[in-house]
């Protein structure tokens, strides 16, 4: 599977593509794959650290079952600099929240698919991030949602 490295403020990032959809992002420096999926994917990754994009447009295909792919979708449906908490997604797909912040840590497609988005009820929650809760912050910040941090 092509796979191409992004530098980015947090770090490396590496891109995967499979059948024309992006399938992973790693937290990892790996890859240098040439194709007009992963070039297109680093441009909104690049516009989206410099500030110039709030909604990536990529087809993603994210791994794990259904329940999986309804969380991934409710993330996805967050606004840019908004959160949601996991016992609202929880609700709103008819589930427990553990389960849904699960689901949110095994994002295949972290950032793209924002899982740093979603909270806890009495805090931020996890991120499985290199830097952890620290690179959540940075996410959170960049994207001004600055009342959830004081």
């Amino acid at each position: 599977m092509p796979t191409r490295c992004v530098e980015t403020p947090l770090g490396w990032l590496s891109l995967t593509e499979e059948d024309g959809a992006i399938t992973a992002i790693h937290w990892r420096r790996d890859g240098a794959a040439e194709t007009e999926l992963l070039r297109e994917a680093e441009r909104q990754l690049q516009a989206f650290f410099a500030g110039d994009l709030t909604v990536f447009d990529l087809p993603l295909r994210p791994s794990g079952g259904a329940f999986q792919r309804s969380v991934c979708a409710a993330m996805q449906a967050i606004p840019f600099g908004q959160t949601r908490q996991y016992g609202q997604i929880a609700t709103d797909l008819g589930a427990m929240p553990q389960p849904v912040g699960a689901a949110c840590g095994g994002n295949s497609i972290p950032v793209v698919i924002p899982c740093h988005r979603v909270v806890g009820a009495s805090g931020l929650g996890g991120f499985s991030a290199p830097g952890g809760i620290e690179t959540k912050i940075a996410l959170l910040r960049h994207e001004g949602a600055y009342s959830l941090l004081i």
